[in-house]
C-alpha cells in the first residue's frame, strides 16, 4: 500500500469535483443544506446550518485518526452542493465504506451523484487497492437503498438495532458492498449510466 487511505487529492470529473473537506467549505455546506432543508429528514445525518462547523470539525478529527477521508462536493458550476466521505477505513484489511453522503435538493437524481460514486470507487479500487467497498443506510431510507443498488452493490444484510439516533430511536442499518472482483462490471454500469445522462440532457 503506497498511499495513506485517509488522504487524497481532489477527484475531478465532468459533472462533479470532490475536494478534501476543510473549514473553508463551511458557508457552502450551510447553503447546500438549506436547499431542501435536508436536516429535517430524520433518517439522515445532514447538519443544520448552525451546527455545520461542528460537523466539519468532527469529520476532520476522524480523518486525523485515519478513520475517514471527508470531501466537499462541487457541481460543474463550482458551487458546493453537499458532502461525502470514505469512512470506517480498515486499511490493514483493504476495506472502506463510502457514506455520510448528502446533496442539495437541486442536484439530487442527476449525473452528479453517479459520477461522484464512479470517482470514489475508481480511486478506492484502482489507487488504494481496496478489495471491498461498503455502503450503509437506514432501513427507512428507501431512496438511498435504491440508489446504492443502482451502483451495482449487492445487499449483504441488515444490522438490527445497529445505532442509536440523536432522537433516541434505534436504527436498523442495511449493508451493501462491491468486491474488487465485481468492480469491472460495476464500473462499466456506472459509465453506461453517465452516457445515458448525457443523451437525456
Amino acid at each position: 500500500m503506497t498511499k495513506h487511505w485517509s488522504t487524497t487529492e481532489t477527484l475531478k470529473g465532468k459533472h462533479v469535483s470532490l475536494e478534501p473537506l476543510s473549514l473553508d467549505h463551511l458557508t457552502g455546506l450551510q447553503e447546500a443544506a438549506r436547499d431542501g432543508e435536508l436536516w429535517n429528514l430524520w433518517f439522515t445525518s445532514v447538519p443544520k446550518p448552525e451546527s455545520a462547523r461542528e460537523y466539519i470539525e468532527q469529520a476532520l478529527a476522524s480523518r486525523d485518526l485515519g478513520k475517514a477521508m471527508p470531501f466537499a462536493v462541487r457541481d460543474a458550476k463550482g458551487d458546493i452542493v453537499g458532502s461525502t466521505r470514505y469512512c470506517n477505513i480498515e486499511a490493514d484489511h483493504k476495506r472502506l465504506e463510502i457514506g455520510w453522503t448528502w446533496y442539495a435538493e437541486r442536484v439530487q437524481r442527476t449525473a452528479l451523484n453517479t459520477e461522484a460514486k464512479l470517482l470514489l470507487l475508481t480511486n478506492a479500487f484502482e489507487t488504494l487497492g481496496a478489495i471491498a467497498v461498503e455502503f450503509r443506510t437506514n432501513w427507512f431510507n428507501q431512496r438511498s437503498r435504491t440508489a446504492i443498488a443502482r451502483l451495482g452493490a449487492k445487499q449483504d444484510g441488515v444490522l438490527r438495532n445497529h445505532m442509536l439516533m440523536p432522537d433516541g430511536t434505534r436504527r436498523d442499518t442495511v449493508v451493501f458492498s462491491i468486491l474488487d472482483s465485481e468492480w469491472p462490471a460495476a464500473k462499466k454500469n456506472l459509465q453506461f449510466q453517465l452516457q445515458r445522462y448525457g443523451k437525456e440532457s
